[in-house]
């Protein structure tokens, strides 16, 4: 795929390489000013053993998702206990909800890596615990397509002002993402318009995969990049799909999602596959 120099330079802000948004105590900190987008935010949250982190939520909602090790998440005067899990690819995990306007402590005694996941809101909802037991989780697309999902804030599973986040194992050599499709519209009933992060994790040493994302209008987002643990893409716009993952190396991610309209995820596919989830 040729590219101009600008258009180099826009692949490259919606690449987002592992240690390239490192800021402070976060490996990974991505907020809408740093997007270019209103809404949709991550954090990635290294903590040691016995270590501690504060923030104040101010007009975003969070959900602190365990990667790999416990913690403890008192928001306000609530306090949760997340068991969490050993990594991304054994289970799926508990979380905790942070409303907007809360201050909150994280802090784990034996040290992991939490995601913070969130979404600019206009709502102050309850700070709650969401069970690992209780996340949906279903098995999209077959053969070669096949692919395990997380849907534990999806609309539909997990109440939220704007927020939603799920998250996606592909085996290795699998696509998924796929067919392509896009959420860049706000069209009731058919289309919901919503920026989106992708947070990568890649299975064993040495493990890579791809991610694309294609114009769905002139200027549009454009991008085939190469994708490695602590890696992140986003999508302002445009037909994304497929994620690819290498042969013998699982890919998981994490999808961050949140826009202006309802909170509902709905999607077009692109008119040149016609085949839709299986």
């Amino acid at each position: 795929m040729s590219r101009t120099t600008s258009d180099a330079g826009r692949a490259g802000r919606l690449h987002l390489p592992h240690g390239s948004t490192a800021h402070g105590p976060y490996a990974l900190d991505i907020d809408p000013g740093r997007a270019g987008w209103t809404y949709s935010a991550l954090r990635v949250l290294e903590l040691p053993p016995g270590g501690t982190h504060t923030f104040d939520s101010g007009e975003t909602e969070w959900l602190v998702v365990p990667l790999n090790g416990g913690c403890t998440v008192t928001a306000g005067d609530e306090a949760f206990a997340l068991a969490g899990r050993v990594d991304v690819f054994a289970s799926a995990t508990d979380f905790a909800y942070v409303p907007r306007d809360t201050h909150t402590q994280i802090a784990s005694g034996a040290g992991g890596r939490f995601a913070l996941a969130g979404a600019k809101c206009e709502r102050r909802l309850p700070a709650r615990y969401g069970p690992a037991p209780e996340v949906p989780v279903e098995d999209r697309g077959i053969d070669d397509c096949a692919r395990h999902v997380r849907n534990f804030a999806s609309a539909e599973a997990f109440a939220c002002d704007r927020l939603i986040a799920v998250e996606v194992l592909t085996p290795g050599g699998n696509w998924s993402s796929y067919p392509p499709h896009k959420h860049d519209e706000d069209r009731p009933g058919e289309e919901t318009r919503l920026e989106e992060i992708y947070y990568f994790e890649i299975a064993g040493p040495n493990g890579f995969g791809y991610q694309r994302v294609s114009p769905s209008r002139e200027g549009g987002a454009d991008l085939l990049a190469e994708v490695r643990t602590g890696d992140t893409v986003l999508v302002p716009d445009g037909w994304h799909g497929p994620s690819v993952a290498q042969p013998g190396h699982d890919m998981y991610y994490l999808n961050v999602m949140a826009g202006p309209g309802a909170r509902e995820w709905r999607i077009s596919f692109h008119p040149d596959h016609a085949q839709g989830y299986h």
